[in-house]
């Protein structure tokens, strides 16, 4: 790929961050749902999907935003608001959006995950905007860090940086949000952003290891970097409401 090409692919993908960012940070509004019908997201996205995986995600996002009325009413709103809700504010699906709940062995907040990440934001001069309200291992932080990177980026270690921060946080505990999401969401819309959020970033890794010319690590090489290999929770292939696993 030639550097004209890369410059072009990878400001696509740090707008596509920024999107899912924007998704997964508050709820809808009736002029965001008219905006993402126009746009046939997730068809707008940079990236396209290219695995088997990614397809059936892209196509189950696709025909949850079909599904949303073009002219919601008060009460889909409010179903919409209360699902956003359920994941992002009660935790009334047990699907946390902070790393930390996922990765710590008591599932606690603010545990080492957070400090690990607050770590590597400021190397690059950042920091959560207030980490009482949304710690640093919140996914909308980490998506607007993936958003900032691919916009800093110039060097190879810039994208073996962001790689290596993929492997050791998002990767390892997004894959089983959504799972935990589509198998528990009452509407298909959080369902297929869930899951094609989680496609979306293992795609960029994808993307990065071609890049690098390095090849993904294993989960054993992962341990060996002293993080705890996870036990993925399976992704429904379609939204079926209700069919998820517990702890």
């Amino acid at each position: 790929m030639s550097d004209a090409a890369w410059k072009e692919l990878v400001a696509a993908l740090a707008e596509d961050a920024a999107s899912l960012a924007a998704l997964h940070d508050r709820e809808l509004t009736p002029a965001l749902v008219a905006a993402l019908k126009e746009v046939g997201f997730p068809a707008n996205l940079g990236l396209l999907p290219a695995t088997p995986a990614a397809r059936d995600a892209w196509a189950l996002m696709g025909a949850a935003v079909a599904a949303l009325p073009a002219a919601p009413d008060p009460s889909d709103m409010d179903d919409l608001a209360a699902e956003y809700a359920a994941i992002y504010l009660t935790g009334a699906y047990g699907a946390s959006p902070c790393e930390s709940v996922w990765l710590d062995e008591d599932h606690l907040i603010c545990q080492g995950p957070m400090f690990a990440l607050r770590e590597r934001y400021a190397a690059k001069g950042l920091a959560a905007e207030n980490w009482r309200l949304r710690p640093d291992d919140h996914l909308v932080v980490q998506l607007s860090y993936l958003a900032h990177a691919l916009r800093a980026g110039r060097t190879d270690e810039d994208w073996r940086t962001l790689a290596e921060m993929l492997d050791m946080h998002l990767l390892r505990w997004l894959p089983d949000f959504a799972g935990r999401v589509a198998g528990r969401a009452a509407l298909a819309f959080y369902a297929g952003l869930a899951v094609v959020t989680a496609a979306w970033c293992d795609a960029l890794r994808d993307i990065l290891a071609a890049r690098l010319d390095e090849p993904r690590p294993t989960p054993e090489d992962i341990a060996a970097r002293g993080a705890r290999p996870r036990e993925p929770e399976p992704v429904p292939v379609a939204f079926v409401p209700g069919t998820g696993p517990g702890w």
